[in-house]
């Protein structure tokens, strides 16, 4: 059993292991507007939240480090009379060191593994500012950045062939 150990072995050896760490993260930008407060309001209100996730990633100056940025627009405004009670808007940034990532795995690994190490934090910030503010705590639920990455892949593909299709036409 030790013979059909050893080559399983070698070729875990011979993959380099991937490293990532979190060299830093803070908030970049934060606005937060509480519209209620600002203007009253005239009776019963319900909430409808909208949250809106844009994600970017850029190469630093030293070698191996990336900084990549959740920006979160979340709005809400009362059912029926869609009169906005607040609206907050978050720019959370994370330095990491990454190590031994191929250079096509690259884009998806900065753009789904690093914000999955962030959202915990941007949970805990916009449950504490929405709270602070006046309101219940607003509890994010679990992002899917693979599915969100994917449905920015599909939606660029979709406006490149849609601008081939100007060009031919």
């Amino acid at each position: 059993m030790a013979e059909e150990a050893a080559p399983n072995g070698a070729q875990a050896a011979a993959a380099p292991q991937i490293k990532m760490n979190v060299l830093a993260q803070f908030i970049r930008d934060m606005s937060f507007e509480n519209i209620l407060a600002q203007k009253g309001s005239g009776g019963e209100v319900k909430p409808d939240v909208q949250v809106q996730v844009n994600l970017d990633a850029k190469k630093r100056t030293t070698e191996n480090q990336y900084e990549v940025v959740i920006k979160l627009k979340i709005d809400s405004k009362n059912k029926g009379s869609e009169d906005r009670l607040f609206l907050l808007e978050l720019e959370y940034s994370g330095v990491f060191n990454i190590e031994n990532v191929p250079e096509e795995q690259l884009h998806p690994f900065l753009l789904i593994e690093c914000p999955r190490m962030l959202f915990p934090f941007v949970r805990r910030i916009v449950s504490d500012v929405t709270r602070d503010g006046g309101f219940p705590p607003l509890n994010l639920e679990t992002i899917d950045f693979l599915a969100l990455y994917r449905q920015e892949i599909a939606r660029r593909q979709a406006a490149q062939a849609a601008g081939e299709t100007k060009a031919d036409a």
